[in-house]
C-alpha cells in the first residue's frame, strides 16, 4: 500500500500548528499522529511524506519519527534544514531523501512536492501535484489547480492512501 502525508511538524511549538489540529499541547499532537498512522500502516507500506517532519527538539523529533511503521520517502519541505536532513538519513525507516520525485500508480502520473506547483498544461494528460505546504484544511484549492493537499490539516491528522486520493480526484472532476 501506499500512503502520503505532509507537514507533521513533530514538536513544533506553536498553537497555531497544534490548536487548529485539536490538539491542547505538541506532545498530544505527537502521540496522536503516531497513534494515527501506526494504525493504518503496515511494516512494507510505503509512506511518502511531503516535507516539514519536525521542529524544536531534534532528539524527541528523532524519536517520534523513528516510531513509524512503513518505508519513509522523504520529499524536503521549508523546515528540513541540512542537520536534519543528515539526521533523517540515519533512521532505520528511511528510505530515500529528495527534493521532488514522479510516481506511476496504475495509469495515473503524480508529481510529488512539498510545494504546490503547476504540473501540465489542459491539453496533456493530467499530471496531479500531491503537495502540502498551506495548512489549509481544503484537499483542493482553487489557486492550485491540479493539486492534492496530502497535508495532516486537510486529513484528520491522518495519512491519506493512494487509491483514497484517485477517488477524490475522480470525484473532484465530475
Amino acid at each position: 500500500m501506499i500512503y502520503l502525508t505532509s507537514d507533521l511538524h513533530f514538536n513544533h511549538d506553536r498553537d497555531f500548528i497544534y490548536l487548529p489540529r485539536g490538539f491542547n499541547s505538541i506532545y498530544e499532537m505527537n502521540s496522536a499522529i503516531i497513534k494515527n498512522w501506526n494504525s493504518l500502516v503496515e511494516k512494507d507500506d510505503d509512506v511518502y511524506i511531503l516535507g516539514d517532519l519536525m521542529l524544536g527538539d531534534t532528539s524527541l523529533g528523532i524519536k517520534c519519527i523513528s516510531q513509524l511503521k512503513g518505508n519513509l520517502h522523504i520529499i524536503l519541505g521549508n523546515h528540513d534544514t541540512d542537520r536534519r536532513i543528515e539526521i533523517y538519513d540515519t533512521l532505520h525507516n528511511v528510505v530515500d531523501i529528495k527534493f521532488a520525485d514522479r510516481i506511476r500508480y496504475g495509469k495515473w502520473i503524480f508529481y510529488l512536492s512539498h510545494y504546490p506547483v503547476y504540473t501540465s498544461n489542459k491539453n496533456e494528460k493530467p499530471i496531479w501535484c500531491l503537495s502540502g505546504h498551506t495548512h489549509s484544511k481544503e484537499i483542493f484549492q482553487e489557486k492550485f489547480p491540479q493539486n492534492y493537499n496530502v497535508a495532516l490539516d486537510a486529513h484528520d491528522n491522518k495519512l491519506v492512501s493512494i487509491e483514497e486520493i484517485i477517488n477524490n480526484i475522480i470525484a473532484y472532476k465530475r
